[in-house]
């Protein structure tokens, strides 16, 4: 039941937002260049590989030595709103409608966390990662690492359809009222380094 309405749900918001993604996409090409699109690896269900598609959010600047900027110096105001309207994200429906994500989930974070995890955070790759998920509306990046792993393990641990299709109401609350963008002094969050215990 979850896949069938991921796949018509993602296929139904692909056709309907098709305008607004076209006209952020040439936003996007006109404010930050080419490439329009964001590419990265992140770990999907038990942890395996995929490519995530976002849409870009920051400039393309390096230092002397060819090494990205912070991500401080790198954000735009363009990009910030962008981010903050979570536009950015409507090109993860191609990943839902291919069946590496879920509409509902952990959100896919990095491929260098996978080794970092205890054995109770590892739960969160148990189950495809989300477009949006508990923790998105509990906080997104203004909670600490572990508030978010707790309440992605509590979502894997009690998903249900109703659950998600609650989360989906309450995720479009949360984009107009634009709560927990970010961290404090982070333009997203900081980067997860480890526990710093076994619990």
């Amino acid at each position: 039941m979850k896949r069938l309405f991921d796949f018509f749900a993602s296929l139904a918001a692909l056709t309907l937002l098709s305008p607004i993604i076209v006209l952020v996409a040439w936003k996007i090409r006109k404010n930050l260049g080419s490439p329009v699109l964001f590419r990265q690896t992140r770990p999907g269900l038990n942890g395996q590989p995929f490519e995530m598609v976002k849409f870009r959010t920051m400039k393309d600047a390096a230092d002397d030595n060819g090494n990205p900027l912070p991500d401080s110096e790198r954000m735009t105001s363009f990009g910030d709103k962008l981010r903050n309207s979570s536009l950015d994200e409507l090109p993860e429906l191609w990943n839902v409608l291919k069946g590496e994500m879920s509409l509902v989930g952990p959100r896919p974070l990095l491929m260098q966390y996978l080794p970092l995890y205890n054995e109770e955070q590892a739960k969160r790759h148990d189950v495809k990662p989300g477009v949006t998920g508990w923790a998105q509306i509990n906080g997104r990046n203004a909670i600490s690492w572990e508030e978010k792993f707790k309440l992605d393990v509590w979502y894997v641990e009690n998903r249900t359809f109703w659950l998600d299709i609650k989360i989906l109401f309450l995720t479009v609350k949360k984009v107009f009222v634009k709560e927990g963008i970010s961290a404090d002094d982070h333009v997203t969050i900081e980067p997860f380094k480890g526990n710093t215990d076994e619990g």
